[in-house]
């Protein structure tokens, strides 16, 4: 039965269990939070006898509670109407904000006469569900109706009374419509009573709902209850586009919330001067581009020059005074001013929580790509092809690549790139011999690098290896 058990006007946070049927067209809409309710009242207090009462597509009224009954807010309830019968409606408001809420709306208490007969029992239940059913069926035979005579009008929602004894159908019409005909067919067709309600096209956005430009619902069917009237004059104070399609809602109407910032646009335009279109310099007369409000900077531009100059309003006011006076100053900006704008300031990511740094991962990809490539470009065998030498340098490739004589008791010279080699003569196994010259194994082992002690053994071993097999001479 709806919300029956939420106690702020709206639905309890957990939801009110109808699983997407709520039976108050939209949980917490329009609704006032009674902030109240948690409070508690004097044992003399008298509860105020009037309450709040919701119907279908944000229509409240007020209604007079002679039985004393103990009423929360979601509940349904059975209440008087003007035109005889009974209709269904939930409690949005009770207590003393209802006090509140007829002040506001500038409704006397004496001019409260409709009553509110009981708590809806499950028999008005049953009714009032059957009508709302009916609902959409109605207003599609009742748009045939209204096309076959020929009427200009736009029926956009039909709302069954809770007796199901008389129905209100909203349209909307750019004039006078004449539709006594089509109220004949209509109690001909559905066998009840006929109300028709003309309805403007806000209103009508604000019963059927729907999702603005902004990706929200809209503002006239969640909290908006009063429609002020939009210009344009709102689009042209905040630089908008003049576009009907853009500044145009689902109603086919200007937006509501082009009003909404035009106060802070309004304040902001007191300092910018008036009347500005151009500015006498004795370089030439520059016309007025554009205006930034709110960082108070005017662009100007010389004829046939598509650079734009910047100018600050007290500047632009201090050369409006001198063309007014006859005076046409030499240059229209002032190099300082350039230092008045500061920069923007880059935000980065700082480690304030303790967590890893965002491009960890990125990190060591890198290392990884990088130790990889380094393995593919060494070569296979015990000897690298460029080792540390004396002086703790690299040595190229070609020293490295230089054969000995075969002559071993020639003694060595003092520079190895000196040494004379002999094309002609080749050795018996230029794999073993072939080693880098100038290694750390000439050293004394005092001096040798760690890590050598076992490559200069093996190298060694690979000397005599080849004397042995080389015939002596």
């Amino acid at each position: 039965m709806g919300c029956g058990s939420c106690s702020t006007g709206g639905c309890a946070p957990a939801g009110c269990k109808s699983n997407g049927s709520c039976l108050t067209n939209g949980c917490s809409k329009l609704d006032v939070y009674d902030w109240l309710s948690h409070m508690d009242m004097p044992s003399n207090y008298k509860a105020f006898n009037i309450i709040e009462i919701k119907f279908k597509g944000s229509r409240k009224e007020f209604f007079l509670n002679t039985e004393n009954l103990y009423l929360e807010a979601g509940e349904l309830v059975a209440v008087e109407t003007t035109t005889g019968g009974y209709d269904i409606g939930h409690v949005s408001l009770t207590g003393e904000l209802v006090r509140m809420q007829l002040k506001k709306r500038h409704v006397r208490t004496e001019d409260v006469v409709k009553k509110i007969y009981r708590k809806a029992t499950p028999g008005d239940v049953d009714k009032w569900k059957i009508s709302k059913d009916l609902e959409f069926e109605t207003m599609h035979k009742s748009r045939v109706l209204a096309k076959e005579l020929g009427l200009a009008m736009k029926l956009s929602d039909v709302d069954y009374q809770g007796d199901r004894t008389k129905a209100t159908f909203y349209y909307t019409a750019e004039g006078r419509v004449d539709f006594r005909e089509l109220i004949k067919k209509m109690a001909e067709t559905f066998r009840i009573r006929i109300e028709m309600r003309q309805i403007g096209m806000r209103q009508e956005a604000s019963r059927l709902g729907g999702i603005g430009s902004c990706g929200r619902e809209l503002c006239c069917s969640t909290w908006l209850t009063d429609f002020k009237t939009v210009s344009t004059s709102a689009a042209r104070y905040q630089n908008l586009s003049l576009n009907t399609l853009k500044l145009a809602g689902q109603c086919g109407k200007l937006k509501c919330c082009l009003n909404y910032e035009l106060d802070t646009y309004m304040d902001a335009l007191r300092d910018i001067p008036d009347n500005v279109d151009r500015l006498e310099t004795l370089t030439g007369t520059v016309r007025h581009q554009k205006t930034d409000i709110f960082k108070k900077l005017m662009w100007f531009s010389y004829p046939n020059d598509e650079n734009w100059i910047a100018l600050d309003i007290a500047r632009v006011k201090e050369v409006q005074k001198l063309n007014r006076e006859g005076i046409k100053p030499e240059y229209l900006k002032i190099e300082i001013e350039a230092d008045k704008v500061a920069p923007a300031k880059v935000l980065d990511y700082e480690n304030v929580v303790g967590q890893d740094s965002l491009t960890r991962l990125d990190n060591k990809n890198n290392r990884n790509k990088k130790n990889n490539r380094n393995k593919k470009n060494k070569p296979k065998g015990p000897n690298p092809n460029v080792q540390a030498g004396a002086e703790g340098q690299a040595r190229p490739q070609a020293q490295q690549n230089q054969q000995r004589p075969n002559n071993p008791t020639q003694p060595r010279p003092a520079n190895p790139q000196a040494r004379p080699v002999n094309p002609q003569q080749r050795l018996v196994n230029p794999q073993q011999d072939s080693r880098p010259q100038g290694s750390s194994a000439d050293k004394p082992e005092g001096e040798r690098p760690a890590g050598q002690g076992r490559n200069n053994k093996r190298r060694k071993n690979n000397r005599n290896n080849n004397n042995r097999e080389r015939p002596s001479e």
